[in-house]
């Protein structure tokens, strides 16, 4: 059992253009413009950033984001949204550039999990666990919870195949394919259990979990990673729990994603049945037991998450989702969407709707929706607009400022170098190399020798 935890959260973003005029590119042209200006100083589309993240350009052609590595949850939240502004930078770049060269374009950037050919990208979660030789103990639970989760994290989408239209809680559930597996494309799990820490594999292990939807709120993301920390403390705690495991995973999360009321009858492995109200309130309920016995109750931001986990499920259940309706991102978008058919009188499948929904999950400061919507104060912040442009620059105080600093100086001078997530480089003549495993640590004497060595312009 760990006392503090490593998280982190990977996003790939959809893109889209539009043209003006004659000239045209493919959504690849696209994305190597995005990329252009990462080249021009990395030498490669993929690279570590100063505040820690790494960014690079994906299968796909999906730029995608990894914050660096966290222990506070807000934190997490702020490189998160870091993430939105550097991949919008880019975005705005690529068109200065495509204008250059007689293109009239607009490049919009999205944080959505489904394009409009029904091709699914993904928002991974990791954390740290202490290395167990038995997996399944977290996982037996961990995956009924993550699977009823979406009542609280999802982003909802609307789905429209001719003109039945269908709002979903959760936009990644009805592409999962498997409850575990160490494969991320070609299966698609709710646990990707290949074996990659990232740090000392003999004490931890990175527990990859790629279920969950991109969230533009920053209270649902906090949801996203803080319930699933309660659970892991309960079940790292050894406390025990009632047999929760799924007959079938990968039906149950698509039909949970169909049913708002969470009252659906979800088949159990043993036999029984339970309703993912019923799943959701027996793991708060133990949630909640562990963090008083732990001293988080009270403390934040545990106090939080268990009091909007608790205030979610009460709305879910009364069926008053205006009890959560400026904090749950399924919540609100539906609010949106709803409001908007009313007023213009639209019928479910309308394509004006389907642009809305699109465009909430566009990341631009000004033309985004998330955004109007926190300045009109209907979307809850946690973290200000200044904490966030400072993790663009910032890394966290983890490994991940040894990596920032490491990339800065070697920028500054002009060095050589290649960094991954536990080794720091250079790749001249020196020849020197310095391996992190631990991923809490913010200061190490070795790091410190090489960036003098840099500095010192040896």
């Amino acid at each position: 059992m760990i006392t503090a935890r490593i998280f982190g959260i990977e996003t790939e973003f959809g893109v889209n253009a539009t043209f003006r005029g004659t000239s045209r590119l493919s959504p690849e042209e696209v994305a190597r413009h995005l990329f252009r200006k990462v080249v021009a100083w990395g030498r490669s589309s993929n690279v570590f950033l100063v505040n820690g993240s790494r960014l690079y350009l994906d299968v796909g052609s999906h730029p995608e984001y990894a914050t660096a590595e966290c222990t506070d949850l807000l934190d997490l939240v702020a490189h998160d949204k870091a993430g939105e502004l550097i991949v919008q930078d880019l975005a705005d770049d690529a068109e200065a550039r495509l204008a250059e060269e007689g293109f009239d374009a607009t490049i919009y950037v999205l944080k959505n999990n489904v394009d409009s050919r029904g091709n699914s990208y993904g928002s991974h979660e990791n954390y740290l666990i202490a290395r167990t030789p038995r997996l399944e103990r977290v996982t037996d639970t961990l995956v009924p919870f993550l699977v009823t989760r979406q009542l609280m994290t999802g982003a909802g989408r609307l789905h429209v195949v001719g003109e039945r239209a269908t709002y979903l809680v959760s936009q990644r559930a009805d592409h999962m394919w498997e409850g575990l597996s160490s494969a991320t494309t070609r299966s698609r799990p709710i646990i990707n259990t290949r074996d990659e820490p990232h740090a000392d594999p003999g004490r931890y292990r990175r527990l990859h979990v790629i279920v969950g939807d991109s969230t533009m709120s920053q209270t649902t993301t906090l949801m996203r990673m803080g319930t699933t920390d309660l659970v892991l403390r309960v079940l790292e705690a050894g406390t025990r729990v009632p047999d929760l495991a799924l007959a079938n995973p990968v039906q149950a999360i698509r039909d949970v994603s169909r049913d708002q009321t969470g009252r659906l009858s979800i088949p159990l492995a043993s036999g029984r049945t339970i309703t993912a109200l019923g799943m959701q309130h027996t793991l708060l309920d133990l949630a909640a037991r562990h963090a008083q016995g732990a001293g988080l109750a009270d403390v934040s931001p545990h106090r939080e998450v268990l009091e909007l986990w608790e205030r979610t499920l009460q709305a879910v259940e009364t069926g008053d989702l205006s009890l959560v309706d400026t904090e749950i991102e399924w919540v609100m978008k539906k609010k949106l969407l709803d409001g908007y058919a009313a007023k213009h009188g639209l019928a479910p499948h309308d394509e004006r709707l389907q642009q809305l929904d699109l465009a909430w999950h566009d990341v631009h400061p000004t033309r985004g929706l998330m955004p109007i919507l926190q300045r009109s104060g209907a979307a809850r912040t946690l973290v200000d607009e200044q904490r966030v442009r400072r993790a663009m620059e910032e890394p966290p105080a983890t490994r991940a400022k040894l990596r920032g600093d490491f990339v800065r100086a070697a920028q500054e001078h002009r060095r050589d170098f290649s960094v991954d997530w536990v080794h720091l480089k250079l790749n001249d003549e020196a020849q020197r190399t310095v391996v992190c495993k631990d991923p809490f640590a913010s200061v190490d004497q070795r790091v410190e020798e090489l960036l003098a060595h840099i500095r010192a312009g040896r």
